[in-house]
C-alpha cells in the first residue's frame, strides 16, 4: 500500500492566487505541507540552507508585493482536531494550524462549545488566529485560547506557550511581534459547554439580535446575525463581489492615551489599561474619504471604509498608494496615525 503524499512542491507560483486580496507576484519555490512533522521539517531545511522563508496560512491578512517573494513559501495545510470534553471542565479542543477557521467555529456551535460564535465568517486558518489575536463583535480569541504549540526557530524545538505568556493585546501577540521566530503548529481552546453564546458586548450585534448588551443569545442566532453584518460590510468572501477582495479591515482602531485625544463626535471605548479606543472607520469617513474612492484598480470598499479592495487587476503599488492616501488624510485631519492590520510582505507603506 502506498504512503499518502503529505508534501507538494512547485516553482514560480503566482502568490496572488493564494491571497484574499488576489495581489502578489511570484515565489521561487512553494512547499505545501499537510502534516505537522512535514511543516517542521520544511522550516528546518529552509533555515539550515539560509533561505528566506514565508509561512503562508489562509492568505487573508497579507499584502504581498508585486515582485513576489524571493525564497521558499511554505503553505500550511495541516489538518486535525482533537477534543477532550466533560460536563465539569467544558471542552478543550486542540486544532491544527491548517484547519479552516470558520469551519472550526461552525463545529463549535454544532457541538455546543461556547465562545467562538461572534467570530463567524472570518476568513483564514486557525494557526493565524493567535498571531493576530483575531477578534470581532466584542470578542477575541485570547479569551478562549489555553495554549499555542509552536516550532521555535531559535531554540530549534517544539514549545507549548500558555495563554498568559502569549503577549496578547489588541490585534497583537508575541508571535506577531517576533514573526521570524515562531511557527504556530496547533492552538488549544478552552470552551464552556452550552447553547447560549458568550455575553453580547457589541452594541450593533445586540441591536440586530434584539437583546440587551451583556446578555446571551442562542449561538446559532448569533452566528447568523454576525454573518449578516459581515456580508453587509463586504467581509464574507464572495468570488463575484469585488468588495470582498480585501484583507478585511486594513487599519486597526487607534488606541489613544486619553479621551482628550479622541476627536469630537468620534466613538470611544475605554480600555482596561486606561487608554481609549476610537473608530478607524469614523476617522476615515470624517477625513473626507468616500466609499468607492479609488487609485487605479484599488478602491475603498463601497460597503465599508475600513476595507481596501482589489477591483480586479490591482497591484500592490496601487493598493499601498491608496492606503497611504487614507492614512495621510486621517493624520492631516485629526493628528492620528492609522496602523495597518495586514502583514506587508516585500512591500512597505
Amino acid at each position: 500500500m502506498s504512503t499518502p503524499q503529505t508534501t507538494t512542491e512547485t516553482t514560480d507560483v503566482r502568490l496572488a492566487e493564494l491571497t484574499t486580496l488576489r495581489i502578489g507576484g511570484p515565489a521561487d519555490h512553494l512547499i505545501e505541507v499537510t502534516t505537522e512533522a512535514d511543516l517542521v521539517d520544511a522550516i528546518r531545511e529552509a533555515d539550515a540552507a539560509s533561505q528566506p522563508v514565508l509561512l503562508l496560512s489562509g492568505g487573508s491578512n497579507v499584502v504581498i508585493g508585486d515582485e513576489g517573494f524571493r525564497g521558499t513559501v511554505i503553505k500550511i495545510a495541516t489538518r486535525g482536531i482533537r477534543v477532550d470534553a466533560d460536563a465539569c471542565s467544558g471542552a478543550m479542543i486542540h486544532v491544527q494550524a491548517g484547519e479552516d477557521w470558520d469551519a472550526v467555529v461552525q463545529r463549535a456551535i454544532a457541538e455546543e462549545w461556547v465562545g467562538l460564535e461572534s467570530m463567524s465568517g472570518i476568513p483564514g486558518l486557525t494557526g493565524s488566529t493567535p498571531v493576530q489575536n483575531v477578534g470581532a463583535y466584542g470578542h477575541e480569541v485570547a479569551e478562549t485560547i489555553a495554549s499555542v504549540r509552536v516550532w521555535d526557530r531559535v531554540d530549534n524545538a517544539v514549545r507549548t506557550i500558555f495563554a498568559a505568556n502569549c503577549g496578547f493585546s489588541y490585534r497583537n501577540s508575541r508571535f506577531k511581534a517576533d514573526p521570524a521566530r515562531y511557527a504556530v503548529l496547533e492552538v488549544a481552546f478552552q470552551l464552556r459547554l452550552g447553547n447560549l453564546s458568550a455575553p453580547i458586548g457589541y452594541a450593533e450585534l445586540a441591536r440586530v439580535l434584539d437583546v440587551e448588551p451583556g446578555s446571551r443569545a442562542p449561538m446559532t442566532d448569533v452566528r447568523e446575525a454576525v454573518l449578516g453584518l459581515r456580508r453587509s460590510k463586504g467581509m464574507v468572501l464572495d468570488e463575484a463581489d469585488h468588495d470582498t477582495w480585501s484583507a478585511g479591515s486594513f487599519f486597526t482602531n487607534p488606541l489613544l492615551d486619553t479621551t482628550a485625544e479622541v476627536p469630537a463626535g468620534a466613538p470611544q471605548w475605554p480600555q482596561p489599561d486606561g487608554r481609549v479606543k476610537t473608530s478607524a472607520a469614523w476617522l476615515i469617513e470624517h477625513a473626507g474619504i468616500a466609499k468607492g474612492f479609488a487609485i487605479g484598480n484599488a478602491a475603498v470598499s463601497s460597503k465599508h471604509t475600513l476595507a481596501l479592495t482589489n477591483r480586479g487587476n490591482a497591484t500592490s503599488k496601487e493598493l499601498l498608494a491608496l492606503a497611504a492616501h487614507v492614512r495621510n488624510q486621517v493624520h492631516q485631519a485629526f493628528g492620528i496615525v492609522l496602523v495597518n492590520e495586514p502583514v506587508l510582505i516585500n512591500c512597505s507603506l
